[in-house]
């Protein structure tokens, strides 16, 4: 004679408990594979962004600072046939490079005065105001550092080049020291210009992304 068959009741509770718990296993071995900032969804993508938005302000102190200091220090003396008869060189004698030095550090006491406003984004990834000022702030930094990046630039590129039309002789033949710090000045500017844009563009996508 055969043994009657065993049949198994389950709760539907208890079934739906089951389920539910085998579904969300994928999703928590999914989120175990992610980074520590990813893992809580959208609050861990905006602190992602956050911890990258205070790096790049970081980041973006170097150049600045240096363009100012650079330009700030570039001073050359050129002595034709004696001592007593010199042509001098500074940046004080162009006003666009008096407005560089200027725009430059107010960029880097800017971005040193804004660290703890990012942390706070890092913080709380959900306030929405420090971002939306910071974002103001980095617009109007990014069009002085333009404004100021532009005008040095063509003062760079007349001492390199001169002009044909205008009679004006290039000087980076004999001042050689002053063109090249000059120089390298504007290319750490444009650096921090385009640090400004990421930063923009970051703090533009994470806004929209708290209010769709």
């Amino acid at each position: 004679m055969s043994e009657p068959a065993t049949v198994i009741h389950m709760d539907d509770g208890k079934a739906a408990g089951a389920s539910s718990s085998y579904a969300t296993a994928p999703a928590a071995a999914a989120r175990r594979g992610l980074p520590l900032l990813l893992r809580s969804g959208a609050d861990g993508f905006r602190r992602c962004l956050a911890v990258i938005d205070f790096l790049l302000r970081v980041a973006a102190f170097g150049p600045t600072l240096a363009a100012a200091i650079s330009t700030g220090t570039a001073d050359e003396r050129l002595s034709v046939f004696t001592q007593f008869f010199q042509f001098h060189a500074r940046f004080d004698d162009f006003t666009a490079f008096t407005f560089f030095v200027v725009a430059n550090a107010i960029a880097a006491g800017y971005l040193v005065l804004s660290l703890p406003f990012s942390a706070v984004g890092i913080v709380r990834p959900k306030a929405t105001g420090v971002r939306l000022f910071l974002l103001l702030c980095d617009v109007v930094v990014m069009c002085l550092l333009t404004a100021a990046g532009a005008a040095a630039a063509a003062i760079v590129y007349v001492a390199h080049w001169g002009s044909r039309r205008a009679n004006w002789v290039p000087i980076c033949m004999q001042f050689h020291g002053f063109c090249q710090r000059t120089s390298g000045a504007v290319v750490a500017s444009f650096l921090a210009v385009l640090v400004f844009i990421v930063l923009i563009l970051m703090a533009a996508c994470t806004i929209r992304r708290r209010r769709s």
